[in-house]
């Protein structure tokens, strides 16, 4: 039997009432930690400790100015540290979030490469590391199989057939949608063998399992404070130095610059240059807070604690009539994340009725992987297209659960009898 989760207490919001459509109050239930994460207790006792010190950092000399200059100069260390990036080569550049952080790598890579090469994307990516490449490069899509899985060989043909054109491959870490954990060492293997970088989307893995650029061969690394218990508006981009001396800021302004006049500009060095304005230190300093905290835990506790809890998941929502998994069964490597469609329900009708009779909330749709969706759920082509005349109208899609590592056994108990009762009464 699954022990309650010795982490719960570390979180807010785990005994916060909602209600239901009856007006009964109930215990809120959140499986929707992939879309965001309650924050850390700790966080937010940090930024209140820190809020009297709060000012202005760069360039100001007081006291309170000089302080939180230092703190957030320090953080970057920390958060280098946690994902084990090099001290010597990579530098952390701190953004909103994981969109940002991709934007802001494609529009530098634009700017050194010309537009001339061929960025590689995989079929699985969140849009967010898919569209900012779109307009600028040639991309190509690797491959995933019929239940969702990345394929290395098209990965491996794919660079031999540009021919040393590739100047990214950008995958995420984990997906968004099925879970599955990427082979990211192996991926970047066939990257550097044909001379090509790797981006690694982090946002849903970072969270949940250790991550470690240099012994994974990792280039650049995204993701967000908001997906790990920092809802401040950080998010990281971390990346070598030397790539990001070249180029132009893409939010040229206050503190990206060491000199100007009428006729010239000087840029300050990486990472400042690509700090244009008043940073987000609240931000910043609440990142670095549950950094802190998921490090003195242990991230391979929390991802054996989460593994052990999708698993039991798993394999309880298999014995369900009317539930259809959308994923590998047989795929251990992965994060906490379960997608499902009820039969006779929409994705939609489902998610509602979880949280209107049951306070239990899920997330529902398409989850910004459009085209990933489309692939595991075969939707005919003919569909698409009526779904672009009318994009307004419910698309194909999908339930999803997500697990944090302060969800317990008796919350998913709670999910699998109300899932019971939905079958029994809308699959007769």
């Amino acid at each position: 039997m699954m022990a309650k989760s010795p982490f719960r207490d570390l979180v807010i919001g785990t005994e916060t009432l909602v209600p239901l459509i009856n007006n009964q109050l109930v215990k809120y239930i959140n499986f929707d930690n992939a879309a965001t994460t309650p924050p850390l207790k700790a966080v937010m006792e940090c930024i209140n400790n820190y809020a009297p010190w709060y000012s202005s950092i760069h360039r100001g000399k007081g006291y309170k100015s000089l302080l939180s200059t230092k703190l957030y100069e320090d953080s970057r260390q920390l958060i280098a540290s946690f994902v084990n990036a090099s001290p010597d080569k990579d530098i952390v550049i701190y953004v909103k979030n994981t969109t940002e952080a991709i934007n802001k790598l494609s529009h530098r890579l634009c700017q050194r490469e010309k537009g001339e090469c061929v960025i590689l994307s995989t079929e699985m990516e969140h849009h967010s590391n898919d569209l900012p490449w779109r307009d600028k490069f040639t991309v190509d899509y690797i491959e995933v199989d019929q239940n969702g899985l990345l394929s290395m060989e098209d990965l491996e043909g794919k660079l031999i057939q540009y021919k040393g054109k590739v100047g990214l491959v950008t995958v995420t870490g984990a997906s968004n949608v099925t879970g599955y954990i990427n082979p990211i060492r192996k991926i970047s293997g066939l990257c550097h063998q044909y001379g090509a970088r790797l981006l690694v989307d982090g946002a849903q893995l970072v969270p949940h399992e250790p991550v470690d650029m240099q012994k994974d061969g990792i280039d650049f690394l995204v993701f967000s404070g908001h997906k790990i218990y920092a809802p401040f508006g950080a998010g990281v981009l971390i990346g070598p130095r030397e790539f990001f001396l070249q180029g132009a800021p893409d939010y040229p302004g206050g503190g990206t610059v060491q000199v100007v006049t009428r006729e010239e500009v000087y840029w300050e060095e990486p990472p400042h240059k690509d700090e244009g304005g008043s940073p987000n230190f609240m931000g910043v300093i609440a990142l670095a807070e549950a950094i802190k905290k998921l490090q003195d835990i242990g991230m391979e506790e929390i991802a054996a604690y989460e593994r052990q809890l999708t698993e039991y998941t798993l394999q309880q929502l298999k014995e369900i009539p009317g539930i259809k998994l959308y994923t590998d069964l047989t795929v251990k490597n992965r994060v906490a994340i379960i997608p499902f469609n009820l039969a006779n329900l929409s994705h939609e009708e489902t998610a509602e009725i979880l949280a209107s009779k049951y306070g239990i909330a899920v997330r529902n749709g398409c989850f910004c992987a459009q085209p990933y969706i489309q692939k595991l759920l075969k939707v005919p082509a003919r569909e698409i297209k009526r779904h672009i005349k009318d994009p307004h109208g419910l698309r194909p899609g999908l339930v999803r659960i997500s697990f944090a590592f302060y969800n317990q056994k008796e919350e998913v108990d709670y999910l699998l009898e109300a899932l019971q009762e939905m079958t029994k009464m809308y699959n007769p």
